[in-house]
């Protein structure tokens, strides 16, 4: 049976006391009434003159910009991001691994669609036998030509534009996205991006029965760091670690700030023991690294638990199941001594 011919999933106010509500009633309020500002606006915009002086240049000529087509997911998973689609060659939309425009639904196929450049600078959108369709401004297609501004659903649950906009606006759009799938501090992903993308590497492995397994690091003693050196000093603490954790990890693993000083790596196909064994080169990473901050020179330790999808229930093989199983291990190299890690 291939992936496509399965069963589609379809997818406090705070109360004051009577004490506190009589101290706030009684001071003097310090924010202007409404009518004054207005007043205020009125007379400052009436006695205020343009300048007549300021000599008016017009903008030099530019070259031509140079155009080229993208796709933007704007429904489903990876809202906001941004996929260039090929002037070459065809732009394959789908769930699998191969596809160009990777597409984490599963109301989605593997290769659900393609984008095809002609030659004419035309672009076609062409189904390519999907379980659920592909649609385009809301009719089914099996071929249609494609115009800026059109929307194209991707089964069910993803919607994804077809623009046509210069290399300038195309950067700016993704640097947009990047920011909002990373943590300002640290440049890992963020939470928001972790949920989404665990859930579908869980199913992934679900589907293929492939190795997932889940590393959960939180640096020891974290709060005696910035009682001792300073905020500033811990800010850089989490920067170096997260540094080093990303020049350690593959490609294709996902590294995330979790919250705080913890983070998660999503590590794929890695036996268990294994994977116990990478987790001991990160914290030795870890221990190793010295922090230059301001005032001194900053070590720090690191306790990791980590948990794989093999040790699950077949009817519990879910984030929330996978992230409890790693934090518990986690609370256990924690309270065995820190700076160890603890897998079983």
């Amino acid at each position: 049976m291939t992936d496509d011919s399965k069963k589609t999933q379809k997818l406090p106010i705070p109360v004051l006391d009577d004490d506190l509500r009589s101290q706030r009633s009684s001071r003097p309020s310090m924010r202007p009434s409404m009518s004054s500002i207005t007043e205020w606006d009125d007379e400052e915009a009436s006695t205020r003159t343009t300048d007549t002086a300021i000599a008016v240049v017009p903008p030099a000529p530019t070259a031509p910009k140079r155009t080229r087509a993208v796709l933007t997911v704007v429904s489903g998973s990876s809202t906001g991001r941004v996929f260039s689609v090929s002037e070459q060659a065809h732009t394959v939309i789908g769930r699998g691994r191969e596809a160009d425009v990777r597409i984490d639904d599963a109301g989605a196929s593997r290769a659900h669609a393609r984008v095809t450049t002609m030659g004419d600078g035309r672009f076609f959108v062409e189904d390519l036998g999907s379980t659920n369709g592909t649609f385009v401004d809301g009719k089914r297609i099996e071929r249609a030509e494609l115009h800026s501004g059109d929307r194209v659903n991707v089964g069910p649950n993803v919607v994804v534009s077809f623009s046509i906009v210069d290399a300038q606006v195309e950067r700016v759009a993704q640097q947009l996205y990047e920011s909002s799938v990373r943590d300002p501090l640290t440049r890992a992903h963020n939470r928001r991006y972790l949920v989404e993308r665990l859930a579908s590497e869980i199913a992934y492995a679900k589907r293929h029965e492939t190795r997932l397994s889940l590393l959960l690091l939180d640096i020891d003693h974290f709060k005696r760091v910035n009682d001792t050196w300073g905020h500033l000093a811990g800010d850089d603490v989490l920067r170096d670690v997260a540094a080093l954790m990303q020049r350690m990890i593959r490609a294709e693993d996902v590294f995330a700030r979790f919250g705080g000083e913890e983070f998660v790596v999503l590590v794929r196909g890695i036996e268990h023991v294994n994977c116990g064994r990478f987790a001991e080169r990160l914290r030795a990473g870890v221990e190793r690294l010295e922090v230059a901050c301001d005032a001194a020179v900053v070590r720090v330790t690191a306790s990791i638990g980590y948990s794989s999808v093999d040790e699950l229930d077949l009817k519990n093989k879910d984030p929330d199941a996978l992230l409890a199983l790693a934090d518990e291990r986690l609370y256990r190299a924690k309270t065995g001594g820190r700076n160890r890690v603890c897998g079983a």
